[in-house]
């Protein structure tokens, strides 16, 4: 009995290149006719689309396929072209790959600002991706020289982005103070064209840049008397946001700098872990400033057990009230703590870890002497029961403890703890919670997009329609006229 057999045909050899170079050259095509069609419509949510979309193809993008793409939307022998053309380097090898995936669509298309601009983009983003910076700097120039001399709404999106990657492009090799001057000249720019989504950008592109070189005075000055941020995008407002907390930390600002940032994490997107990770060390490094212990869950939240964990083991310490084990941590985790800027910080920590230990030691003891209280408090002092003294009245007086102070027979006797519901605690803290709520749903209502003038468009048709109903009435009361005279 025969047996039926399937024949396969021999698969052909998987050349990786061929394959992927016309899938994402023809994206890249589609995103520019996008481009196209937004600039000459002037609507800016295509060309915010494109950029999205690009985005998306960022790990794909090979020289070929952007030298193709470069000879395709740009005219041929132009200087734009040659300059970019300069930045992507040859692949001799795949020439033949991309000229036949191309012939077939290739056109002569006169570019325009917004597609000139977008292939600066997204040559810049491949010579970073490719950690080539010395060569992203000067395309990043070269397409900052030329941003200057454009002046339509519809390159603002563009713009912003170039900006952000000029300012990376100088990070990454050190010299981010070489471009300060610039960039408050961009900013300048920007306002008096009243392009706002630019002037957002700059202004967390300058603040960022007087951060990294611990410049919190001027940062703040800058920031005062920049014009008020609108958040027309969210990712700069949760930048804005990030760097205002900052700033508020280290001005002993905690209370603002707690909500700036906690704000900040909550609006960042999902995708956007490390930013989340370093909104919530320092949101957390606040709180604990505050008095505050932050609750178990921040530390577990997916994504971020390991980043947090020398921020949990120093929580721990301070809610322990223990100080021998808040050096030990802060010793374990200088590195850390220094990379992530928050080492000054954590010093000031030691005077809430002394003051959380003195609290648990009040509610424990209704009467203590003070040589006990400094040796719980494990004070390496030459005369620890003279600091115990100072330390037991200075939390006296600032109220962090109920408790009174012997000095004839060097005791704290402190009081007893009266039932929490007849004070004003429960108020403040549900005041504190309506106030958060509140303040969710008026940015919730901030944050919804209407149609542009919608408003305005709606008063008019309601003139025209009352117009209508006027010249209507009168035509009839003149041809009623005219009957009468007849």
């Amino acid at each position: 009995m025969t047996q039926d057999v399937e024949m396969k045909e021999p698969q052909a050899p998987s050349n990786s290149v061929s394959t992927t170079i016309p899938s994402t050259l023809q994206h890249l095509k589609e995103i520019a006719s996008l481009i196209e069609t937004g600039a000459y419509a002037r609507e800016v949510r295509r060309i915010l689309r494109a950029v999205r979309l690009t985005m998306a193809l960022r790990r794909k993008l090979k020289a070929p396929v952007l030298s193709a793409f470069l000879n395709f939307v740009l005219s041929p022998g132009s200087e734009v072209l040659s300059r970019l053309s300069s930045y992507v380097p040859k692949e001799d090898d795949h020439d033949m790959d991309v000229d036949t995936a191309t012939s077939a669509t290739q056109a002569t298309v006169k570019h325009s600002p917004e597609i000139e601009i977008y292939c600066y983009l997204i040559v810049l983003i491949f010579l970073i991706d490719q950690k080539r910076y010395d060569e992203a700097k000067a395309c990043a120039s070269a397409s900052i020289a030329r941003l200057k001399n454009i002046n339509r709404r519809t390159v603002d999106v563009l713009a912003s982005r170039l900006f952000f990657y000029y300012s990376l492009s100088y990070e990454l090799t050190g010299d981010l103070a070489e471009i300060r001057g610039n960039l408050l000249a961009l900013h300048r720019i920007a306002t008096l064209r009243h392009d706002e989504l630019g002037q957002e950008t700059l202004l967390n592109l300058l603040l960022r840049n007087y951060l990294h070189y611990n410049l919190y005075d001027q940062a703040e000055k800058l920031r005062s008397k920049a014009p008020r941020f609108e958040a027309h995008s969210n990712q700069q407002f949760c930048r804005y946001l990030f760097y205002l907390g900052k700033i508020r930390t280290i001005q002993l600002e905690y209370t603002d700098a707690k909500e700036s940032l906690l704000q900040a994490s909550r609006k960042a997107p999902v995708a956007a872990l490390g930013f989340r990770i370093q909104c919530n060390k320092w949101a957390v490094i606040v709180r604990l400033l505050l008095g505050e212990i932050p609750e178990r869950t921040i530390f577990m939240q997916k994504g971020m057990k390991e980043a947090l964990r020398p921020y949990f083991e120093l929580t721990n310490a301070v809610r322990i009230g223990d100080l021998e084990l808040f050096k030990t941590v802060a010793e374990k985790f200088s590195n850390t703590f220094n990379s992530d800027r928050t080492h000054n910080l954590i010093v000031r920590l030691r005077h809430n870890v002394i003051r959380t230990g003195l609290r648990n030691i009040s509610i424990s003891y209704s009467r203590i002497s003070l040589a006990d209280v400094a040796k719980k408090l494990r004070l390496d002092s030459p005369n620890p029961v003279a600091d115990a003294e100072s330390i037991v009245s200075k939390a006296i007086r600032d109220g962090a403890i109920d408790a009174t102070l012997d000095h004839a027979n060097g005791w704290m006797v402190s009081k007893e703890t009266g039932d929490i519901y007849s004070t004003n605690e429960p108020q403040s803290a549900f005041d504190t919670r309506i106030a958060f709520c509140l303040d969710l749903h008026n940015e919730a209502v901030r944050a919804l997009r209407f149609p542009p003038n919608s408003h305005k468009e709606k008063e008019s048709a309601e003139k025209r329609r009352e117009r209508q109903q006027q010249e209507q009435e009168l035509a009839k009361h003149i041809a009623e006229e005219d009957d009468d005279d007849f």
